[in-house]
């Protein structure tokens, strides 16, 4: 069956895979260019993308509310500056509505594949249900973290308590009194983990390292802050770009050997020292790896929770699993009552479990197979009329991915135009473009810290770094506003004439 059926061909046909932040400002933007055939395919229940599905205790986010929105939506009404997953989501429902976006919406619905037709220029999506859609055009908006990742430990199914990753968060289980270890100590685990421990009876957590942790500057907005906000726009704007160029700058911190970084890292081991007289053991807290080699993390609350007596950090690595609890290199057995696994996502395998194929019946996983690369972080040559977003090199360790965001819509939205514009069958990007880039992102790369050789989700299984755009964001924006036709071969429609 085909959904796609009576389309206007001189509108074209949009698909959209994934409502989250992406997803939703595609949409708009597909919405501004003019496109009324636009289809978003939303595999969960709703919008939001991952702050719909990271419901956990003390979820938030580290951007700063003002600047974790889009600049032709600003909220001036947050009720602090790192806002929590809850009024976030709330931002991206009713950015939904104020679009108008619902009618364009397919939740529940799960895209399995995609192919493109040579010959006519199109993609044909299957769907979860078996049916399929013909579209012109696909943007992939899933993202680079919508699948959790949980390491495949001996006996896990056999553990007879509770168990669940910080992204599927179990709100049936009741803590309170139980014996919980959490495995891993990333992002997500420095937020749940302080809540957790004040109903749990014990909280052990496993970890494989330490990570760098700054203060979070977080405070409410007051009441009459808000409301000028809200009656003088501008000042809302000021607040934002006072924001964005203070974040900016903390890309200096990761650049290899930066002077400004080694000094930081020193500072904050240094104020680190008195938990080792409150049982907390200094290689639980101090990273041994430089500043920033890993995603920088902000707590107020995590380091004093290590200092509870019913709380430890594990150092031994995790063997396997029993049925009471699990057990670590040493031969020592934890018993547990609840496992909880904040170990992150399968960030480094972009557009999984999809399966895409391209031109001539290219295999997208095949093209990654030595790791994901795209231009600009949207575009894979063999793989005409398809975008992604918030994809390869793109994600960063010091800004906010929403700036990204907004300067991608943009640029495929107007890739997407001269398709119709122009009457164009595809647009795909030269082979020998896409390989300058690839070559520009791995000497950008090789300059930063995070090649310092630290473990990341910012790199694949052959430590190659498939995540990180590797310099200011305002660099990005530059580079997408400067229109370059040359980059891609567009190929016209066939016209059939009559005789």
């Amino acid at each position: 069956m085909d959904t796609g059926a009576g389309v206007a061909m001189s509108g074209r046909r949009i698909a959209i895979v994934g409502a989250g932040a992406a997803g939703l400002c595609m949409a708009i933007r597909l919405r501004d260019a003019g496109f009324s055939d636009v289809v978003v395919y939303e595999r969960s229940d709703g919008v939001g993308g991952t702050w719909r599905a990271n419901t956990y205790p003390g979820a938030a986010c580290d951007i700063p509310s003002h600047l974790y929105s889009f600049s032709f939506a600003l909220r001036p009404d947050w009720s602090r500056r790192f806002a929590g997953q809850a009024e976030i989501l709330e931002y991206f429902e009713d950015l939904c509505d104020a679009y108008g976006l619902r009618p364009l919406l397919r939740t529940g619905t799960e895209v399995h594949s995609a192919r493109f037709d040579d010959a006519e220029g199109t993609w044909t999506l299957t769907l979860g249900d078996g049916r399929t859609d013909t579209v012109d055009a696909v943007v992939f908006a899933v993202g680079q973290l919508n699948r959790p990742f949980v390491p495949d430990l001996a006996g896990l199914s056999d553990f007879e308590g509770d168990v669940f990753h910080s992204a599927r968060w179990d709100h049936r289980v009741d803590l309170a009194g139980k014996r919980v270890g959490v495995v891993g100590n990333g992002a997500s685990a420095i937020q749940f983990v302080p809540p957790v421990a004040e109903v749990a009876s014990s909280l052990t957590v496993f970890q494989r390292s330490a990570n760098w942790i700054l203060p979070k500057p977080d405070r409410p907005y007051g009441r009459l802050r808000r409301r000028a906000f809200a009656a003088v726009p501008i000042l809302a704007r000021l607040h934002r770009s006072a924001i964005y160029w203070r974040f900016e700058a903390n890309h200096l911190l990761l650049r290899r050997s930066s002077t400004l970084s080694e000094r930081l890292g020193r500072l904050l081991s240094r104020r680190l020292r008195p938990l080792s007289d409150r049982g907390v053991a200094r290689e639980a807290v101090v990273p041994d790896y430089p500043l920033g080699c890993k995603r920088v993390l902000l707590s107020n609350d995590y380091y004093q929770c290590l200092t509870r007596p019913d709380v430890r950090v594990e150092l031994q690595h995790l063997t396997r699993v029993l049925p009471g609890g699990v057990e670590t290199a040493d031969g020592v057995l934890h018993p547990l009552d609840v496992l909880i696994f904040g170990t992150g996502f399968a960030a480094t395998e972009f557009l999984a479990p999809m399966s895409v194929f391209g031109r001539g019946g290219r295999d997208l996983n095949e093209v990654w197979a030595g790791g994901a690369s795209a231009h600009l972080g949207m575009t894979v040559h063999g793989f005409p009329n398809m975008f992604i977003l918030y994809g390869p090199n793109t994600n960063l360790g010091h800004n906010s991915i929403l700036f990204m965001i907004e300067a991608q819509t943009r640029y495929v939205a107007g890739a997407i135009a001269r398709l119709r514009d122009d009457d164009l069958a595809s647009l795909e990007v030269r082979a020998d473009v896409a390989d300058r880039f690839a070559a520009e992102i791995r000497r950008g790369l090789d300059r930063t810290v995070w090649g310092a050789g630290c473990e990341s989700w910012y790199k694949n299984d052959q430590g190659v770094i498939t995540n990180n755009w590797p310099s200011f964001t305002v660099s990005y924006w530059a580079r997408l506003r400067s229109r370059r036709p040359w980059e891609f071969v567009a190929r016209p429609r066939r016209v059939e004439v009559r005789t």
